[in-house]
Parts: C-alpha cells; structure tokens; sequence
C-alpha cells in the first residue's frame, strides 16, 4: 500500500506490481503535484495537460508545469497583457493577444530577476540551460494551444534563440582516481573535516562510505540511489534491482568491495537507527532520525568529501552527477567498451557515453608537458 499527502488528505494506492511502494509512492507525489498546479491554470488550456501526460517523462511534464505557472504569475505581476488577478483567470482571448516580442522580454526577464517577500529580496539567475528549458516549456504550450485551434497563430517562430552549449564544448568535471581513494579515505579515517563535521562522522561514516562507494561504482543517479531498499538486494546470488527513468527495472551484480561496505553499513550502523515509520523500514540508507535519507542530504555529504578530494571548499565539492561522470571517465579509462559502459549508465544513446572516452585523464597535462622550452631566466638587476 503506497501512501502520499495531498491538499491535506492522505491517498492511499493499491500497489498490485511487484515494484516497491516507496517507487509507486514517489511517482504518486509527482502525479499529484502535477495536478494541483494544473489546478491554478486556465481550463482552456487541458489540451496542453494531456500533451504534457502522454508524451514526456514525470519529472519533465512538472518542471514544464511549474514553468508555464511561472510565466502566467508574470503576465499578472510584470505586464499589463492581462487582467487577471489569479492564473486561473487569464483568458484565451488575452493569450491571443500575446507576440513573439512578449514572450523574449519574458525570456529576458528570467536571466535575472527579484522576488520581495515582504521582509526579503532574493535576486535569482537562471543560465542559458534554466532558460532554454523555459522556452521550451511556453513554446510546447503555445504550439499545442494553436493545433487545438484555441490560438489564431502560431508566435513560437518568432522566439529569440538560445544558445546552449553542446555537450562537447563543456568541460567533463570527474574525480580522477586518485581523487577517489583520497575522498574515500577522508570518509574512512574523516581525515580532512572539522570538529563539528566529526561529530556527525563519527555515527554516518559507514553509511556514507556505502552512498560514495555505490556512485563511484555504478555511476548511479541520485534518486536511484535514495530510493534503494533492503529488499532491492539479494545478497546470495550477488545482485540487486535498481528502478530507472520510464519505469525501466535493471539487475546490478554486487562486488566484493561494495558488498562489504553494505554489510559492514547495515550491520553496525544501519541496525542502531530505529526506523520512525513503515515507509522507511525497507529504506536502505537511513537519516539520523530514522527517516529514508533525503536528495539533499546526499548532495551535501558528496559535495563534502568530493571538496576535501579536491583540495577545495565545501561550496566548490562535486554533485552527486559528476560522481557518475566519474563512474564513467573511470570505466573507460580502464579499457571498457563504451558499449558496456552505456548499458550500465541507462544513457539512451551511445554518444552520450563517447563524451567520456573523449575525456582522457590528464591529457591536457600531458600535451602541455611536451611543449616544454629551454628558457633562461632573466638576471634581475
């Protein structure tokens, strides 16, 4: 039975899969939220809804969601092209009414804007990424609404372009291995952390070293790692399932090495935190306070020992993606085909992976290394 709270009621979801309710409950969260903002939107606009549900990913159909309530929260509170007081209120007639020219300034006005809640001013930036993705969003929803014949026009023609880099032309940021054993040793020894970081250290480090160990290893994504539970394992035949994007199941065998990091994690320190509910008694890494441990968490502790690796500050400290980056440019570097290196990432397609191979460690060193001159310094008078 899969639980979730929503406009506060709880639902409740007869799970018949076999799949964990923690998966069928996160999925449900996902669902709901995309309902209730749908909720605060035009009617006019349940075409677009239905677009949104059939044809793109959870996760993408509630960043579009929060994106097109974004906008008509600044139609109302930025222009005049409205009357509307609430987003619900806004019209077809007035989004008809909408240019090409409207939508950059909207553009523009997203690179940097502020929010004043009263005793707060908080400034946010979005960079070409954030803001290609929003153009992507208001661009679906006007294109669906002109199919549907609720628009005159199709106006999408008219958006400025956005320049986003191609995966190519950035820089791949990975932990070398050497990196890894210093990061892994700091999470053993808890070399490298302050005193107060000690103390939390002192009863996480088993748990932590087991979340590192599994990211460097299997290149894991962040929310595949939260929601592992104890019965995702089979410890005897050596595997454990994993639960993907699109609802994709995958088996993983285990090795020797993170094998022993789990038990030594779930023997000796998972086994002395009491689970606070029935959710998170099947939880594999638990928080402190007996709750399945939260994204943030886990970004925080690899942000921690990544920047402690590197020789940097915490603020300068990996993110859990880049310890799959790592997974990556590790497995290749070792002579892996890129073939196998994908299957184990999920990457959809095989370019993805080749990025990495085209990574190679230190090659800018080594190039730089061949150009060395014989100079003389200067006498300095």
């Amino acid at each position: 039975m899969a639980k979730t709270t929503y406009d506060s009621r709880e639902f409740r979801s007869h799970n018949k899969s076999d799949r964990p309710d923690n998966i069928v409950e996160k999925e449900n969260d996902i669902y709901m939220e995309c309902e209730g903002i749908q909720k605060e939107l035009p009617s006019f606009m349940r075409s677009y809804f239905a677009y949104l549900k059939g044809n793109v990913l959870p996760m993408t159909r509630l960043a579009y969601l929060h994106d097109v309530r974004f906008f008509m929260n600044y139609l109302i509170n930025e222009t005049d092209l409205t009357k509307a007081k609430k987003t619900k209120e806004i019209t077809s007639d007035e989004m008809n009414d909408i240019t090409a020219a409207d939508i950059n300034l909207f553009l523009d006005y997203c690179r940097k804007y502020m929010v004043d809640d009263g005793s707060t001013v908080t400034v946010y930036e979005n960079n070409n990424r954030s803001l290609a993705r929003k153009k992507s969003s208001v661009s679906v929803m006007f294109k669906q609404l002109y199919r549907d014949g609720i628009l005159e026009k199709n106006i999408t023609d008219g958006f400025d372009p956005i320049r986003v880099s191609k995966p190519g032309e950035r820089e791949i940021k990975a932990l070398q291995d050497d990196e890894v054993m210093v990061m892994l040793d700091a999470v053993t020894t808890g070399s490298g952390l302050t005193t107060r970081e000690r103390m939390y250290w002192e009863r996480t480090k088993l748990r932590d070293k087991a979340i590192l160990v599994m990211f460097v290893t299997y290149g894991l994504r962040l929310s595949e790692l939260r929601e592992l539970n104890l019965s995702s394992f089979n410890f005897s035949r050596g595997e454990f399932k994993i639960y993907r994007k699109r609802g994709k199941e995958s088996i993983m065998p285990l090795n020797r090495s993170v094998q022993m990091v789990l038990d030594d994690y779930i023997k000796e320190e998972r086994n002395t935190v009491i689970a606070e509910e029935d959710a998170a008694e099947d939880a594999l890494f638990l928080s402190l306070q007996g709750k399945r441990i939260t994204e943030r968490a886990i970004r925080e502790l690899v942000k921690k020992y990544t920047s402690i690796a590197l020789n940097t500050s915490r603020k300068a400290g990996y993110s859990p993606h880049k310890l799959r980056a790592t997974a990556a440019t590790s497995l290749i570097g070792r002579g892996n085909s890129i073939y196998d290196v994908a299957a184990l990432l999920d990457h959809e397609q095989v370019t993805t992976t080749q990025l990495y191979a085209q990574h190679r460690m230190n090659v800018k060193r080594d190039l730089v290394s061949d150009m060395e001159w014989e100079l003389e310094r200067t006498d300095e008078t």
